[in-house]
């Protein structure tokens, strides 16, 4: 199992969603900024609140969920 200290889901925190160290900054948005060509040096740049290990940690996460087992189901 996979420890992600700077991934914290908090009901009271931007809905629960996953988000970086508690910030209201969801990790769905930090990986649709890479997704769309920002650069690591960008980003911390635009957001200095994170640090790169955020941005490491968002990676492995996204990496971890694309692991999981999807089942499909026929309509």
């Amino acid at each position: 199992m996979l420890n992600f200290s700077r991934i914290t889901v908090n009901p009271k925190v931007f809905g629960g969603k996953p988000c970086i160290r508690n910030l209201r900054f969801p990790v769905s948005r930090l990986l649709g900024l890479l997704a769309a060509g920002e650069t690591r040096t960008s980003i911390l740049k635009a957001y200095p609140f994170l640090e790169s290990e955020d941005i490491d940690q968002a990676l492995e996460y996204a990496a971890s969920l694309a692991e999981e087992q999807v089942i499909e189901f026929a309509a």
